[in-house]
């Protein structure tokens, strides 16, 4: 189960995780490939330095996404990310975890009609995952605030890519159609490392180009201030509280491009959001903190 140990309390904060506890030999089996060596947690931090991403360089073009699911305005969507995953939701998209979840329950959404979204967290370090080995210490930064998790040195592209480009793999043969990448707005918290909105920039668009090669859609999770230049790599958005915080209008240019925008919100009631969630096209939902089956949606018009 996901523990509530916080409240939400920004638009750029990431839903509730599982605990160290759920990363079980099940986990392993199904989940993301731990390194040869079986070992858990942080390599040691190597004294040579570590390439990173430089700000200089032109923004790659986005990749082709011909014959990837490009989900439309005016999807039904549920996101669960405790298991079991409760199937009977009356939802067209179903957002689910990656790791915890088996090609077995991805299958059983889709004879039920659904699409299936792959959680993966992309800019933070999860100890108590399979793979959290394949980390090493020198992009561990501070904590985020849910247990076991700390930011990563998302400018280190070389060292990141390689475990996200796995973790991908691993939700391309379970059979699921899309990402959720969180946590893609460390630079504008406080992460121990020097982020910058262009470091943010060139790692979401590498996130967009691995998902992509796999035939995956990806969707952008938050990072309201950079819609604009990441438009082009991605194919839906998930937000979080934007009615709450007054951010919807931000979205906007997924669903003029004909791209669905999943909402949820956590502290307002149904009659203050899906009225403007509506009005934009927006995919509106009601959910608690720790992200189990409970759900409420907005009327899709």
């Amino acid at each position: 189960m996901l523990l509530a140990l916080a409240t939400v309390t920004a638009c750029s904060s990431g839903p509730m995780r599982p605990a160290a506890s759920q990363a079980s030999s099940q986990a392993q089996a199904d989940g993301w490939s731990a390194p040869p060596n079986g070992t858990v947690g942080p390599t040691t931090s190597s004294s040579t330095p570590v390439a990173t991403a430089t700000a200089t360089k032109p923004a790659p073009k986005p990749t082709a996404t011909s014959g990837i699911w490009r989900p439309t305005p005016g999807l039904t969507w549920q996101w669960q990310l405790t298991e079991p995953v409760d199937t009977s939701i009356s939802a067209q998209v179903y957002d689910i975890d990656g790791q915890e979840n088996s090609a077995v329950v991805v299958s059983a959404l889709h004879a039920l009609g659904r699409k299936v979204i792959c959680y993966v967290d992309v800019g933070s370090y999860e100890n108590y995952r399979p793979d959290a080995g394949r980390f090493p210490a020198s992009v561990l930064g501070l904590p985020n605030g849910w247990p076991g998790e700390d930011w990563l040195d998302i400018r280190q592209i070389k060292v990141l890519r390689p475990i996200m480009a796995a973790r991908f793999k691993v939700c391309q043969q379970k059979g699921f159609d899309g990402i959720e990448a969180d946590n893609v707005d460390g630079y504008e918290n406080d992460t121990g490392f020097p982020l910058t909105a262009a470091d943010q920039l060139a790692y979401n668009e590498m996130i967009a180009g691995l998902a992509h090669a796999d035939g995956l859609a990806i969707g952008l999770k938050n990072d309201l201030d950079q819609v604009g230049r990441l438009l082009p790599y991605f194919d839906f958005a998930i937000d979080e509280q934007c009615a709450e915080y007054s951010e919807c209008s931000e979205l906007e240019p997924f669903v003029k491009e004909g791209k669905a925008v999943f909402e949820a919100e956590y502290n307002l009631p149904l009659s203050e959001f899906c009225g403007q969630s509506a009005a934009l096209g927006f995919s509106a939902i009601l959910k608690n903190t720790a992200l189990d089956a409970t759900r409420q949606a907005c009327p899709i018009t």
